[in-house]
């Protein structure tokens, strides 16, 4: 038998991969997983990929499509990642990476139906990992998606101690005749924005750049970002004391608002009438370069930058990094994650319905003639 120069033969836990570790995790994550499962998922155990059926008969439950279409996306958390690792916080980068995924998925008609996740680290540490995957679950199933399966790789070579790496990939389901299309969107269509839950998941970079160059600490407490939207996942209730001033660090690990839920819910109101023009998920390049990509080529969004209430977070980022208005419009959603191009007749309802469903919304913007772009007031 070969050996190494120590002289005993190798294995590969000696090159910093724990099969057996890894293979215990894995098969205690069941019990997590089914707590997302729908009707649709059919029980697979030991398969090498999860079964999930797209039509399904349970009499009034019957969710049967007549021309239907499927729609995938795969995303990132991108460097918020180095964010939870200094913070030794993980439960909620999952629901950021359901969010990023979802978010993007529901702007094109669909409903999400599952949801896979690929999880890169240096080694296999079952708390990190379980808080991760916990959170995933969750993001999941507040989505109303079935967290179906997903893989942890574990590379040591890759990730030095600390490091960790997210993807996720999601599968949803539109009617080939409710997609959302941008030759849909006409002269004055109104624009609505959903308050987001702050910075969400992108321009960390920048971020943690303004954290180091400002020598600012992230346990420290600011009582200018008592008010953050989103702080815990939940919002505060109108007329409520005002909580203690969350830390730095809590306020920029606030997930990604998830969308989902809200969106199907009101276009299901909405199964004959074709109100909603357009929407967007307000990502990396913010308000101009993500709401563009609803519209047709000859028209324009005029969005008025002043009327919604930015959160605090963005002042406090702007101020400490010296940021000029036009970069934080280039970079983060400042406030709005989500726009919905409605018929001018139907904005007041759709409002309402959306307020109903836990939404802040705001008229934000029309629609004129231009060259496809969002033009800013």
């Amino acid at each position: 038998m070969a050996s190494s120069k120590a002289g005993r033969p190798l294995t590969y836990a000696d090159s910093g991969v724990d099969i057996d570790k890894k293979d215990l995790f894995t098969e205690s994550l069941s019990g997590i997983l089914r707590k997302t499962f729908t009707d649709r998922v059919i029980d697979n155990p030991g398969g090498f990929a999860g079964l999930f059926r797209l039509d399904y008969k349970r009499g009034l439950f019957a969710r049967n499509y007549k021309d239907p279409v499927l729609v995938a996306c795969a995303d990132g958390v991108g460097t918020k990642v180095k964010l939870a690792t200094e913070l030794d916080t993980y439960n909620t980068v999952g629901i950021d990476l359901v969010a990023m995924n979802v978010n993007d998925l529901i702007v094109q008609g669909a409903e999400p139906l599952f949801f896979l996740d690929y999880i890169a680290v240096p080694t296999v540490d079952t708390r990190i990992l379980n808080d991760l995957v916990r959170g995933i679950a969750d993001g999941c199933k507040r989505s109303g998606c079935a967290l179906l399966g997903g893989e942890t790789a574990n590379m040591p070579d890759v990730y030095s101690k600390g490091d960790f790496d997210l993807a996720g990939f999601c599968v949803g389901v539109v009617e080939l005749a409710r997609i959302q299309k941008p030759t849909r969107v006409q002269v004055g269509d109104v624009v609505l924005g959903l308050q987001s839950d702050g910075v969400h998941s992108n321009g960390y970079s920048l971020v943690r750049r303004v954290v180091k160059e400002a020598g600012l600490a992230l346990a420290d407490r600011f009582p200018e970002l008592a008010e953050s939207p989103g702080f815990n996942g939940k919002r505060r209730k109108k007329n409520a004391p005002a909580p203690e001033p969350p830390t730095l660090g809590q306020v920029l690990l606030t997930p990604t608002r998830l969308y989902a839920d809200p969106i199907v819910k009101l276009q299901r109101n909405y199964r004959v009438k074709k109100v909603i023009s357009g929407m967007a998920h307000i990502t990396g390049s913010g308000i101009p370069g993500n709401l563009c990509r609803a519209l047709p080529p000859n028209l324009d969004a005029v969005v008025d930058y002043s009327s919604w209430e930015r959160p605090p977070v963005f002042g406090f980022l702007q101020r400490h990094g010296n940021i000029s208005e036009d970069e934080m419009r280039r970079v983060f959603n400042l406030g709005i994650g989500y726009c919905v191009i409605v018929r001018p007749a139907f904005a007041e309802s759709i409002t309402e319905k959306l307020a109903k469903l836990g939404e802040k919304v705001f008229t934000i913007g029309r629609i004129e003639k231009g060259a496809g772009g969002v033009r800013e007031v």
